[in-house]
């Protein structure tokens, strides 16, 4: 049963405004979404920080190496630990429940100084976290908790995210402005992570302020059995809300992943409606999709490789005994407009912004 409400503990996550008045909201959106889609955001991180620790092991825990934003990040952590000199290997919790915990385990009997959370949800392993932190492991999570910054409730030094909330947001209003005020709209979502339901439901807000938009349903379907759950719900959809279903809205590009082949069954043409956008992530399939005009219209992505160097130099600061940064990455919005620009070309979210050498910098490292 989908939550209205999560309680959010020891997360810094703000409470969605209330929703202005329909005027506002498309006024609102199209100023948003041209803020969002911005060429070649500047760097806004940290600029100063501890000097690199040295001789560090490190473990990343996949959620799910086939989820294309679990991977990008890990490739991020492994080039970041390279850099600084450290240890790396990344363990596969091959999308279950028990595989992220066997997953977990193995880490913890490797005994490293740090490990890093690839989207694996605090609230699921809260007993191995804690057995983590009982053995002296520091813990950085991504996508672990439903915020951003450090958790009272589970021993995780600090969760990287881009805010889910401007995430969520970016893609509602993307659909919104896009539609003129007038979309009909089907959200996804997985109630099994607490970060999911968050952005769900703040989408939803964003619809449901449209007065001349409609929320036609939100659809609770695991992420983890999307190929075979996504083709018979899109046909489902179809069947039920026809050419009234004109947008979709997903938590990541993982469902749309599913959606084409349904789609082109029914006939519908692959650059027209339903119009497919992703709150997060960011996938190569999904930037290939969006270059193509196939069945995908934008994507909310996340900057992987930069937040695995993010997670490398938190690791870094707690190692060092100082406080997490504090830098969360800017909202950016992919469309068929600015689709080949910040590492569009090449299928992935990478700002040119030189995050890599301002990271060198503060580690003092070449």
């Amino acid at each position: 049963m989908l939550r209205t409400t999560i309680a959010l503990l020891g997360c810094t996550l703000m409470t969605a405004p209330a929703a202005p008045a329909h005027a506002d909201v498309l006024a609102d959106a199209k100023a948003y979404v041209a803020e969002a889609g911005k060429k070649n955001p500047a760097w806004t991180g940290p600029a100063t920080g501890p000097a690199a620790q040295t001789g560090k092991t490190i473990v990343y825990i996949s959620a799910d190496q086939r989820n294309g934003g679990v991977l990008g990040v890990s490739k991020g952590v492994e080039d970041a630990a390279k850099s600084i000199g450290w240890t790396v290997r990344v363990i596969d919790g091959q999308g279950s429940v028990s595989g992220r915990s066997a997953a977990l385990q193995q880490a913890i009997a490797l005994k490293p100084d740090g490990i890093i959370l690839g989207s694996v949800d605090a609230n699921e392993q809260a007993e191995a976290i804690r057995q983590a932190a009982e053995a002296g492991i520091t813990i950085v999570g991504w996508h672990s908790t439903a915020g951003t910054g450090p958790s009272e409730k589970h021993s995780i030094f600090t969760n990287i995210t881009t805010d889910p909330l401007e995430i969520s947001k970016a893609a509602a209003y993307f659909a919104v402005a896009n539609s003129d005020g007038k979309a009909g709209v089907v959200i996804f979502t997985d109630s099994v992570y607490e970060i999911a339901i968050a952005k769900s439901d703040a989408m939803a807000d964003i619809i449901r302020a449209c007065t001349t938009c409609k929320l036609l349903t939100i659809e609770d379907t695991p992420l983890s059995e999307a190929s075979t759950r996504m083709p018979p719900l899109t046909n489902a959809l179809l069947q039920r809300y026809g050419d009234e279903w004109t947008y979709s809205l997903t938590i990541n590009d993982l469902p749309i992943d599913f959606m084409a082949s349904a789609l082109q069954s029914a006939g519908k043409d692959m650059d027209g409606y339903p119009r497919n956008i992703s709150a997060g992530d960011g996938s190569e399939a999904a930037f290939q999709r969006i270059q193509q005009n196939y069945y995908q219209y934008g994507t909310v992505a996340e900057p992987l490789s930069l937040h695995g160097w993010q997670a490398v130099d938190e690791l870094n600061r707690a190692f060092a005994g100082e406080k997490h940064s504090g830098f969360v990455a800017p909202v950016h919005l992919f469309t068929p407009d600015n689709v080949t620009a910040d590492g569009g070309a090449n299928f992935v979210y990478d700002p040119e912004n030189g995050y890599r050498d301002a990271y060198k910098a503060i580690w003092g490292v070449k």
